[in-house]
């Protein structure tokens, strides 16, 4: 190889998989917001025989170097079940992916996103969607405004030059998602305040705690509801049985029953929200790993006692279909917002609250954000290519 040859090579082996994998921990090393994830977890994400996600999508990852050195890295994916998915909603036929996208400059971030679209061409895509690390549930989309605080919980950091690079390789905005930060030891506004009592009066509607004794049964209860209440939004692909159980696994260690809540109307379950203590305060002490003895202290802090943090993020929330756009379905959204929120405050010690991503396209939930006191705290963009 010649003095300072770039090149792009897929991922083949151990050591290139831990290359793909340890390049963000060089790179974001002297970043203070940038919060380094559990190296296990990433490596699950990646391997076909623990995510079931690759039941129905296929990845090819790769690596950039230039004198023999790791500098970048890119996927290309196809998900099988996006291309089943209306065109105008996004996904459909032709649609490819790229994601977990890391370079140094912009000429490896150009040469990492040709490469991408080659091999999705050669697939048979005629368009890709990035970045999306893998799916829409996991880290879409790249930080574009917020880069002056950590992300929370299952939310991505990417380095704020991306954004320049990427519009000039002919990239072009397809939605915006956002998060939204709000005080949450204060209470909500008083409007807010009056629909949650009025809800309180209906001898219809009962807000419960979920049952962590029948975890399975309640983890497939609500994503049967998220299923339905995201099924026409833009860039919506359904969980699988496999995924939900996948899902349910890894959340059960930070779940916690006050902080989960599912509505009924007459008996049947219509909405639930899902919170969680934002694990990232602890994360970001252990450099990514949980050994030796990372893993001791945070069993310790999750399990005696109520975790206390400073944030709470809202990660999943939904109201079935056939009650959107009505009355009930913003009653019933901020009476759980609500309910959690009492909750996280004196048991948990939460002062802030951390809500999303919500498409920027979804009026009724941004109306829902903005009601509560949110500011939109970070945005994160996908992008659009024709092939």
């Amino acid at each position: 190889m010649q003095a300072g040859e770039l090149r792009v090579t897929p991922v083949a082996g151990k050591k290139a998989l831990a290359e793909f994998v340890d390049l963000p921990f060089r790179l974001y090393a002297n970043d203070p917001n940038w919060v380094p994830p559990l190296k296990d977890e990433v490596y699950g994400l990646l391997t076909p025989s623990k995510n079931p996600w690759f039941e129905h999508a296929e990845a090819q990852l790769f690596l950039a170097r230039r004198d023999g050195q790791v500098v970048g890295r890119i996927s290309a994916h196809i998900d099988h079940l996006a291309l089943k998915q209306p065109v105008e909603q996004g996904m459909g036929p032709g649609t490819g992916f790229w994601g977990f996208y890391e370079a140094e400059s912009a000429d490896i971030g150009n040469a990492l996103l040709a490469e991408a679209e080659k091999w999705l061409r050669a697939k048979g895509m005629t368009k890709m969607l990035g970045p999306v690390s893998f799916a829409m549930w996991d880290e879409p989309g790249l930080l574009i405004e917020g880069h002056d605080h950590p992300p929370t919980v299952m939310m991505g950091f990417n380095s704020a030059a991306y954004q320049a690079w990427i519009e000039a390789a002919g990239h072009r905005k397809v939605e915006d998602l956002y998060t939204y930060a709000l005080p949450i030891d204060q209470g909500f506004p008083e409007l807010t305040n009056r629909i949650v009592a009025m809800g309180e009066k209906s001898g219809k509607i009962k807000i419960r705690r979920v049952n962590k004794s029948k975890f399975d049964d309640e983890a497939a209860l609500i994503l049967s509801i998220l299923n339905d209440a995201w099924s026409d939004n833009w860039g919506f692909v359904p969980f699988t049985p496999a995924e939900v159980a996948y899902a349910g696994k890894k959340l059960k260690p930070i779940v916690f029953e006050d902080l989960i809540r599912v509505a009924e109307i007459d008996g049947e379950p219509v909405a639930f929200m899902m919170t969680v203590p934002d694990l990232n305060e602890q994360l970001a002490k252990y450099g990514g790993s949980l050994w030796p003895f990372n893993w001791a202290k945070l069993l310790w802090w999750l399990n005696v006692g109520k975790p206390q943090v400073t944030t709470m993020r809202v990660p999943l929330m939904g109201v079935v279909k056939k009650l959107q756009g009505t009355r009930t379905a913003s009653q019933l959204a901020f009476m759980l917002i609500e309910y959690i929120r009492r909750d996280a405050v004196t048991k948990f010690g939460a002062t802030r609250g951390d809500f999303g991503w919500v498409l920027s396209s979804n009026g009724p939930m941004v109306s829902v954000g903005e009601a509560v006191g949110g500011k939109v705290n970070k945005v994160y963009r996908i992008y659009e290519k024709g092939l």
